[in-house]
């Protein structure tokens, strides 16, 4: 549906920064072996460093907070690109080495032998995380169909009418404006109109498969809880940072207008 995903650091007006990043990350080019894990922050292992490398950087120049952005929008790069169970204190040993031209300190062979290993291990991972994802997922579901006003349809998405509206029927070439509230099945907010105190307008076909489905049987001036499994929302591939393989989506919606 909408652009769930969000940038930390705004690279949009500056294409030298933008090119330096992409610079940067091409010193990280083989965590591209990782692109099948869960996204999963990176977790210091070493708090004292942490701290004692803050107090000696002091962003008074421009320069400083350049590079700092730099470094932070590289992590992100490295997050996103699901680096999950690093150690820490080599990934950056590794990047001082590297931005320092200092020769490596682990042969090629052994490097690529350990790259492969890291990369079955991360996949299995993965596949357990996801399998596990997809039981908490249909578990989910069938506890909310068992509850009163909720209704199933044969895709296996359901819904729960909180507002009946009394007004016509998008159809899948209409474009609507909407309210929406989107959730985690643990009530993580990964998107919502309702927060930014702005609906969002869009065509109908041109949303995931759940949200479609549920358009097309809301009268306007309706607000609907919609559960969707994953088949009807992003899927094995996930969208963003917060929504993973497998993820069961639940939206607060309010169809506010049919737009001419």
């Amino acid at each position: 549906m909408v652009n769930l995903s969000t940038t930390q650091v705004s690279e949009a007006g500056n294409p030298d920064l933008r090119t330096n990043i992409r610079r940067a990350s091409l010193l990280f080019t083989s965590l591209a072996l990782f692109s099948g894990c869960a996204p999963t922050a990176l977790e210091s292992t070493n708090a004292t460093e942490q701290t004692s490398a803050s107090q000696t950087v002091s962003f008074a120049d421009d320069k400083a907070k350049a590079s700092y952005g730099m470094g932070y929008s590289l992590g992100d790069n490295v997050k996103r690109q699901q680096a999950a169970n690093l150690d820490y204190d080599a990934f950056l040993l590794g990047a001082k080495d590297s931005l320092s031209g200092s020769e490596k300190r682990i042969p090629e062979e052994e490097l690529k032998l350990a790259f492969e290993a890291f990369q079955v291990a991360s996949r299995k991972k993965q596949q357990q995380a996801e399998e596990v994802m997809m039981e908490e997922g249909k578990k989910f579901l069938a506890d909310a169909a068992g509850r009163e006003n909720v209704v199933t349809l044969a895709s296996g998405m359901l819904y729960e009418v909180l507002t009946e509206g009394d007004g016509a029927k998008p159809l899948s070439t209409d474009k609507v404006r909407t309210h929406y509230h989107g959730t985690l099945m643990d009530g993580t907010v990964f998107d919502s109109s309702v927060e930014r105190g702005e609906p969002a307008t869009f065509p109908v076909n041109g949303v995931i498969q759940g949200w479609v489905e549920a358009l097309q049987l809301m009268p306007v001036g309706s607000k609907w809880r919609l559960y969707i499994p994953p088949d009807l929302a992003y899927g094995a591939r996930g969208a963003g940072g917060l929504i993973g393989p497998n993820a069961t989506l639940v939206f607060e919606v309010e169809l506010l207008e049919i737009v001419d």
